[in-house]
């Protein structure tokens, strides 16, 4: 999948030789994912350290490709414009459309294109804050976002520094999403389902969806939301508004 995180090392070749040495290749898979997580560990620690030396709330969305993350950050600047302080890391493969976005709506980004790796890592995280904090009003945020690489499977495992992690499905993509990929659930605080004005069109049966997830991580806060619409967007305005108290809070 992707030579960053070591997803792609896994020994698949068959032999059609017959040798007397033994075969150390999955021992070889497990070091090396070893080695990369605690090296980005690490790293993610040094950042969320960083960010609460700057008295920032760091979020992590994490999805599939098309869930309307983009969309939904869009709507939630909008939102708070004027009361509470947005950048945006924006991380993709390729392009810098989903920043261009961003930058349209009058806040601080920056965008990681990874050229072909899966999900960001905390190493990218502390090379594009430091970027961001150059930006016009980079250097007094309340939150950050970061947009992960549309992918439900490599985000779950990188801890980029962030103090909650969100995980979004939205309703074209099903309800399975939690039982087919538990650790983005387990590793999350916040699941939403977005898109839910596509409920009419599409057989996703909400209760389900959530029953699911909280079955993984009974931790979880699960809300359903229309970014399109506003319709359910309150909670997610609400639980920004209470992380952004909380942490103002433990400032002062």
């Amino acid at each position: 999948m992707c030579d960053s995180c070591g997803c792609d090392l896994t020994h698949t070749h068959t032999h059609d030789h017959d040798h007397d040495h033994k075969h150390t290749h999955n021992s070889q898979v497990i070091e090396v994912h070893k080695n990369l997580l605690a090296a980005n560990d690490a790293l993610a620690a040094g950042n969320r350290a960083h960010f609460d030396a700057k008295g920032i709330v760091a979020i992590n969305l994490i999805s599939s490709p098309g869930s309307g993350k983009t969309t939904l950050l869009e709507k939630t600047i909008e939102r708070l414009k004027g009361s509470i302080r947005i950048g945006v890391i924006e991380g993709d493969i390729e392009t810098d459309r989903d920043a261009q976005r961003i930058r349209a709506k009058g806040v601080p980004v920056i965008q990681l294109t990874t050229g072909g790796a899966c999900h960001l890592d905390a190493g990218q995280i502390h090379k594009g804050f430091h970027l961001l904090e150059h930006e016009p009003g980079g250097d007094q945020l309340d939150i950050l976002f970061i947009e992960n690489v549309g992918n439900l499977v490599c985000p779950a495992t990188f801890d980029l520094g962030e103090h909650q992690r969100v995980v979004l499905v939205s309703v074209p993509e099903g309800p399975d999403k939690p039982s087919k990929y538990p650790k983005a659930f387990i590793s999350s605080q916040v699941f939403v389902i977005s898109k839910t004005d596509l409920l009419p069109y599409f057989d996703f049966p909400v209760a389900e969806a959530k029953a699911d997830a909280l079955h993984l991580n009974p931790r979880l806060q699960v809300m359903d939301l229309s970014s399109t619409t506003g319709e359910g967007f309150d909670a997610w305005i609400e639980y920004l508004t209470s992380l952004h108290s909380k942490n103002q809070q433990t400032a002062a």
